[in-house]
């Protein structure tokens, strides 16, 4: 897969999952539960203890899914995410070398933002779609008012999403939204009722 088509297979669905939890087992179980509840695409943070072990034995499990690995932030750990199967990789801010790093591999890179001066310079590092985090603290129309200025901007709202209000960020101009707990929270039953309505509800705002 070329990296525009991972981008756009990634984007698909106006969502995707980002798991974090306390260890592998639980990453693995997560995941399991956002994916087999129709979702395609989910990141394991790094910030999850044995992360990678996670990542791979997904990757060995799951080999249609899109799987990602967030909270990158140096070429090391964006290597040995490739190498474990990340198929796409996200940091909460901006490093060129992960983005390079990345790109090395053909895989597409979100770096995070948080202004319009660090959307253009992300875009100009090459970033395949900017991570806007933590979304919390701005606002759909925010958004809108910044992507009359960046159109070309591929925004992906992240922190603070949840399945309310994830449908006004698409109606602003977001391509897709990172929910994390929002989702994954309160076991695979609850988790797959909650990505089933968040698909309903994404379906019915595009």
């Amino acid at each position: 897969m070329y990296r525009w088509e991972t981008v756009q297979a990634v984007t698909a669905q106006r969502v995707f999952g980002i798991i974090r939890t306390a260890g592998p087992k639980e990453a693995v179980a997560a995941a399991d539960a956002v994916l087999e509840a129709g979702l395609h695409a989910v990141e394991i943070a790094l910030t999850t203890p044995r992360a990678l072990t996670a990542l791979a034995r997904l990757a060995e499990t799951r080999p249609d899914a899109l799987l990602g690995a967030g909270t990158v932030i140096d070429a090391a750990a964006a290597r040995a995410a490739v190498e474990a199967g990340a198929r796409f990789l996200v940091s909460p801010s901006l490093h060129p070398e992960v983005i390079r790093t990345g790109h090395r591999y053909g895989v597409p890179v979100f770096p995070g933002v948080s202004t319009p001066t660090e959307m253009v310079r992300a875009l100009e590092e090459g970033a395949d779609a900017l991570k806007l985090f933590p979304a919390s603290t701005v606002s759909p129309a925010w958004l809108r008012d910044v992507r009359a200025a960046l159109p070309q901007a591929p925004v992906l709202p992240t922190g603070g999403v949840t399945s309310e209000n994830a449908p006004d960020w698409i109606a602003a101009g977001a391509v897709a939204c990172g929910m994390g707990s929002a989702l994954t929270s309160g076991g695979a039953h609850s988790a797959g009722e909650r990505v089933s309505d968040l698909l309903r509800r994404l379906a019915e705002a595009c």
